[in-house]
């Protein structure tokens, strides 16, 4: 393998901070997971970054009863065991004193006059500009009577042009393009377009954010990048665990919902985009939309033809034996809830007509991985048909590897040592932590970084989410029709199972191999 040097910048081409001003933040949820394993140690680790100021102010909301010292007391544990930065005392006390907690309910309108009045009163003793940023990491279930409650506290207009007040939404939005559409309705009755952040924390990714500055800052790439010179594309987000404890949730989701629609699809719009007029919001959201908008929709009977669903069967996974998918904590016995989807998406535009992108995503697969495999179309045969013995020339895949291991390679082909001229594959690469001496920082840190700041590059807009919960539920609607057509022929829908522990069904691998193509083995 050939790595890259680690990356020194001359002291005038060092990038400047992006410093933001003074805000507050109010975390709805809390005391859940989100909060304390994300968000707090996060923030933590931004304004010890010197990118958010000292006095940045926080506030937590939820139905559990805290007093602040007890709530700066579960933030610490979190920041103390995932922050990414030296935990230190000092520091942590100087952070702790901007750390502030309300309790209540969140259709409750009183419990949010003591929220506005808890807030009115930080604003004028921390000094927060009247910038002010609310954070639904909540079940989605309250996102409507959250936003709802705002508006009818006064607490969603800015109170002058100077200062500004946003609103994250975490994922999921909406089951499906019904619920989607009800969703962005109902927050759009209450704030502005530009106050809305729908975050997808795949998108603070480094190695996602490199795939624009890697197709568009290198001019030997985007020559290529497209029908004339790529054959297929792999992407691939699988999982190395099962459904764990959370059964219940996961029965009502599926791999579809769960992973394409959100996670999947934005990395399918970043590697298949124009290229932006610029590197701004509007720009880049723009032509991911335009992207999304040539993925062809199926109907209902095509969906047999271009994706298949699994679930897994009992196996053994990370050294120990996984039960059944229908047998896992709150799942359905007769479950019908995929956790397998392999796609065939094709996509109708000039760059892209006649290459397939192929997803796959699942749980109880053998590796955690996500990575997008380009692959490009073989040299001609016949200077190296003889020389190679009859093996068939390799093709030049680009890896994209998002996680674990972040970083690029590029797979060529090279002649072995001796007199003979026979090809070996090898890989031209780099990786994150070997050439720019650090492990990338976690994706919140960039996301809620570009919220304070205004930036809504990286956050999907009301439109990306409609076409893409468009092309997804008219696969939910094809899948609910083969179920039906069982039902009523009397027969017991079943789905096709792969075992724990490999790389799923063998249908997935038919899809494929109509092209004479197979997958990737991460």
């Amino acid at each position: 393998m050939l790595n890259s040097p680690v990356v020194e910048a001359a002291p005038e081409d060092r990038p400047i901070p992006r410093m933001s001003g003074p805000a507050l933040m109010v975390i709805f949820g809390a005391s859940g997971d989100l909060a304390q394993r994300k968000l707090l140690p996060a923030l933590y680790n931004l304004v010890q970054k010197k990118l958010l100021p000292e006095d940045f102010t926080i506030v937590g909301y939820s139905r559990t009863e805290y007093s602040d010292e007890a709530f700066r007391e579960m933030a610490r544990v979190g920041v103390e065991k995932y922050s990414d930065v030296e935990f230190q005392e000092a520091e942590w006390q100087k952070f702790a004193q901007g750390i502030f907690y309300v309790a209540g309910n969140y259709d409750d309108a009183e419990g949010f006059a003591r929220l506005k009045s808890r807030i009115e009163e930080l604003d004028q003793s921390r000094r927060t500009g009247h910038n002010r940023l609310f954070y639904l990491a909540t079940p989605p279930s309250v996102y409507e009577p959250v936003a709802t409650q705002l508006g009818q506290a006064d607490l969603v207009h800015p109170v002058d042009e100077k200062c500004w007040t946003r609103l994250v939404v975490e994922k999921p939005f909406g089951h499906d393009l019904a619920s989607a559409q009800a969703l962005n309705e109902h927050l759009l009755g209450i704030f502005d377009e530009d106050q809305i952040y729908r975050i997808d924390h795949y998108l603070g990714k480094e190695t996602v954010q490199n795939i624009l500055v890697f197709r568009f800052a290198n001019g030997i790439f985007e020559p290529i990048w497209n029908r004339n010179y790529v054959d297929h594309v792999q992407i691939t987000v699988s999982e190395s665990i099962g459904v764990e404890q959370r059964g219940g949730y996961y029965d009502k989701s599926g791999a579809l919902r769960d992973m394409v629609q959100n996670h999947m699809m934005q990395l399918v719009s970043l590697v298949g985009m124009e290229p932006p007029v610029a590197f701004d919001a509007k720009a880049v959201r723009d032509q991911k939309v335009n992207l999304l908008r040539s993925i062809r929709p199926l109907a209902p009977e095509e969906v047999g033809q271009y994706l298949v669903r699994a679930q897994y069967s009992p196996g053994d996974l990370n050294g120990e034996r996984l039960p059944a998918y229908r047998d896992e904590e709150g799942v359905a016995h007769e479950s019908t809830t995929e956790t397998f989807v392999a796609w065939k998406l094709e996509i109708d535009n000039w760059r892209w007509n006649g290459v397939p992108f192929y997803l796959r995503t699942g749980k109880a697969l053998p590796q955690k991985v996500s990575e997008i495999a380009i692959y490009f179309r073989r040299a001609p045969h016949l200077l190296f048909d003889s020389a190679d013995d009859g093996e068939h020339l390799s093709r030049n895949v680009l890896l994209i590897r998002i996680q674990p291991d972040e970083g690029i390679s590029l797979k060529i082909s090279a002649k072995q040592p001796g007199p003979a001229v026979k090809l070996q594959p090898v890989n031209m690469a780099f990786q994150y932590g070997s050439s720019f001496g650090a492990t990338p920082p976690d994706a919140y840190q960039r996301l809620l970084l570009d919220v304070v700041l205004g930036d809504g590059t990286l956050f999907t807009r009301r439109d990306e989410v409609e076409v893409a919960w468009d092309r997804v539920t008219r696969v939910l609607d094809g899948w609910k029709i083969q179920e039906d057509q069982a039902q009523s022929r009397g027969v017991p829908f079943r789905l096709p199972t792969y075992e724990a522990g490999t790389w799923g069904p063998a249908a997935a691998e038919h899809l494929l191999g109509l092209e004479d193509q197979s997958w990737r083995k991460p």
